[in-house]
Parts: C-alpha cells; structure tokens; sequence
C-alpha cells in the first residue's frame, strides 16, 4: 500500500462514519465500515512512510584479490554498491 491510497481510505472511512446519513444502505454499520477504513489507511500510511524512509539503504563492499598466472602479481579489486543487493 503506498501514501496516496492510505491517504484515499483515510478519506473514504471518514465520508463513511461522518458524512454520510446512517442507514443508506440497512445491512451495513457505515460508521463502524467507516472507522475500520480509516484505521486499515492510518496503519497503510505509516507502513509506506517507515518503507520509505532513507536510513533503510545499505553499502555494501566486496574485495576480490586473485593471482595473475603470468606475472605471478597479486591483483586486488574493490568493489563498493549502495542500496539493495
């Protein structure tokens, strides 16, 4: 779930609970299907928000060292990466 759709059910359950008359529709709690909405959207909204935040990329670095039949010479190559593997 990502911050625009938390956002629209936050919207839709408060229309649903505050807004629109009791009893449109005779089988359903619209106050109470209105309250589950904005809860489900305000864990939705945090969820996305601790997903996206900046402190989650990682570096990561290799270091590979191999021996050139040739010459006999130690080579040594370093790698470094951000973000995901």
């Amino acid at each position: 779930m990502r911050i625009g759709s938390s956002i629209f059910l936050i919207a839709l359950g408060a229309i649903l609970a505050w807004a629109v008359t009791p009893g449109l529709i005779p089988f359903l709690d619209q106050q109470l299907v209105g309250y589950i909405l904005m809860a489900v959207g305000v864990i939705g909204l945090i969820a996305s928000l601790i997903l996206a935040s900046p402190g989650r990329s990682r570096r990561v670095s290799e270091s590979r060292s191999v021996i050139d039949p040739n010459t006999g010479e130690r080579i040594t190559r370093q790698e470094t990466r951000d973000g995901g593997i």
